[in-house]
């Protein structure tokens, strides 16, 4: 029987059944669900399709149609009178039944975000969709010549000419000054709609919105801070060292455009290796394939739909998309075979995965996962594998004396990696925060303040641009990106329970997870299949034993 028909039979059972042991009010909660999934569940199938589409042809009529799709369903989730009747049973306290009480939340939270005023609702999703258009379109230039991100990525990995180096830089940010004056016009407009719901600001509204508590985030990332302060200090130094010495110039030369990504988010290859000689000549696609394979997860269906490798009009980036929550999964990637694609593929695929092996038989509205942060920790956990050292030989056939060449510098990459991540995640969290408080103030001087504080990088002498705007999250994604960092936390906790009580390895540094079949069972049965049936934390005790915590990503990474 195809999924879809019996989706159609399970609602229609459910419907059937709605009043076998259910009080009046979980009888009328139970009917409205049954009409809501009924009109939202085609709609957003149709919405993922159209972004898709769009983001792979870059094709202004897609983007258009995807926006007015997306603006249909938001309209659903802003009618006042279905807000108050979700909002009067939440108070009351009267629905006692587990899974009708979790769908009450997800919709509570849901119509919450979206309790705005039509007109501005309808400006937000516009402009929103306009600002992604620009950003997927936008090629920045060089010499007079289209540069694509791949090819930038590629001169700040290789060039040793700091003026080209610098070129390069320059016209990766040249995205921000054409979308930076749309972004503060777009967080005004979102704090104007939060405001009217009574909220300090949009940041505060997201937050609350997706169950996390802002107070909550300030004492963990405040925590991160104190205690990567002085192990990133000392790790970057050794690092400026190695590539001050690189380019032939002081360590007080050091520039941002010095580094190997433009926002010094990601780690240069810097100690005597280079990872990517090793897929220099291999099929990373096909690697990806095997590996899932090998661990009870097959991904055969969703590189089979997905748009792999760059083309003109396609967004420059990458993602995961699940078209329909029953199967329909896709990622999009401009893959070269290099160990950052790997990474990046790898990642992808994680969170491939999770939509893909869902449990089919739980509800549609808790048939995803139990935060957007948890997604991440699936793609985090196996993005990881691409420079672990076992993982490498196990997949790629190496000698043993090219694993311990590997290993003998995978261990200060993997801690530099994390602390250049968690340092990066700190200025998009504390920045954004502020963004939303005061969109007036002088957010170029902001951005490098934040940057000078958290990642150590000094600002460009006499550059007032709107280097900040670059970042396509802030317009995309929302109030999000602080996700990535819970996201490492849950990631080196899977893999301390995973290592300690499910695969009962000692020393779990030299895990590779290839074949391990009982691992990917692990993950599919207490993480995926479990959607979004629980809170995540709940989800996160129960697969784990304990609470989202940060003790492990500290003693993996920073200890």
């Amino acid at each position: 029987m195809k999924r879809s028909c019996r989706t159609l039979m399970l609602l229609l059972v459910a419907v059937a059944l709605c009043g076998c042991g259910l009080n009046k009010k979980e009888k009328d909660l139970q009917l409205f669900v049954t009409n809501h999934v009924a009109k939202v569940q085609p709609m957003q199938k149709e919405a993922a399709l159209a972004s898709w589409n769009a983001a792979v042809t870059g094709d202004a009529a897609a983007y258009e149609l995807a926006g007015e799709l997306t603006l249909q369903i938001r309209r659903i989730y802003s009618n006042p009178d279905s807000f108050a009747f979700l909002k009067a049973l939440r108070e009351s306290g009267d629905v006692r039944d587990r899974l009708l009480a979790r769908q009450l939340d997800v919709l509570y939270h849901a119509y919450l975000a979206n309790q705005i005023e039509p007109d501005l609702l309808g400006r937000i999703v516009r402009l929103s969709t306009e600002i992604e258009k620009n950003f997927s379109t936008f090629r920045g230039t060089l010499d007079g010549e289209t540069v694509t991100d791949n090819e930038i990525k590629g001169i700040l990995k290789e060039q040793t000419n700091r003026v080209v180096r610098r070129q390069a830089w320059e016209a990766s940010k040249q995205v921000g000054k054409a979308v930076a004056d749309d972004l503060i016009r777009l967080v005004k407009l979102r704090n104007e709609a939060a405001r009217a719901l009574g909220f300090d600001n949009y940041h505060t509204l997201a937050l609350a919105t997706g169950e996390q508590d802002v107070n909550d985030l300030d004492r963990l990332f405040d925590e991160l801070y104190e205690l990567t302060n002085e192990p990133f200090a000392r790790l970057k130094g050794e690092l400026d060292r190695n590539l001050a010495s690189r380019y032939y110039i002081n360590l007080d030369e050091m520039m941002p455009w010095d580094y190997h990504d433009p926002f010094f988010q990601e780690t240069p290859m810097v100690y005597s290796l280079d990872l990517d000689v090793f897929y220099a000549d291999r099929n990373i696609k096909e690697l990806a394939e095997r590996f899932f394979s090998g661990i009870g997860l097959p991904v055969d269906s969703i590189l089979a739909r997905s748009d792999l490798y760059e083309k003109e009009g396609k967004n420059p980036h990458a993602f995961c998309i699940n078209i329909d929550r029953e199967g329909d999964v896709r990622i999009l990637c401009n893959l070269a075979n290099n160990e950052t694609w790997m990474e990046t593929l790898l990642h992808e695929l994680g969170h491939g995965v999770y939509d893909l092996y869902l449990d089919p038989e739980v509800p549609y509205l808790l048939r995803e996962p139990a935060h957007a942060f948890t997604t991440e920790a699936i793609a985090m956990f196996f993005g990881r594998l691409s420079r672990n050292p076992a993982w490498m030989q196990a997949m790629l056939n190496l000698s043993d004396a090219q694993t311990a060449e590997i290993a003998a510098v995978s261990d200060k990459y993997a801690q530099l990696k994390q602390l250049i991540f968690a340092r990066w995640a700190m200025v998009m969290y504390a920045f954004e925060k502020q963004l939303y408080a005061d969109p007036d103030q002088d957010l170029n001087a902001l951005w490098w303040d934040l940057v000078e504080k958290y990642q150590l990088v000094q600002r460009p002498p006499r550059r007032s641009e709107p280097d900040w705007a670059a970042k396509i999250h802030f317009a995309i994604a929302p109030c999000y990106y602080h996700n990535y960092m819970l996201g490492e936390l849950l990631a080196s906790q899977l893999h301390h329970h995973l290592t300690t009580k499910v695969l009962r390895i000692r020393d779990n540094r030299d895990i590779s997870y290839v074949g391990t079949e009982k691992a990917g069972r692990f993950l599919k049965k207490n993480v995926f299949e479990a959607g979004n049936v629980y809170h995540w934390n709940t989800m996160i005790e129960r697969a784990t034993g304990e609470p989202l915590s940060a003790r492990y990503f500290v003693e993996q990474f920073v200890k």
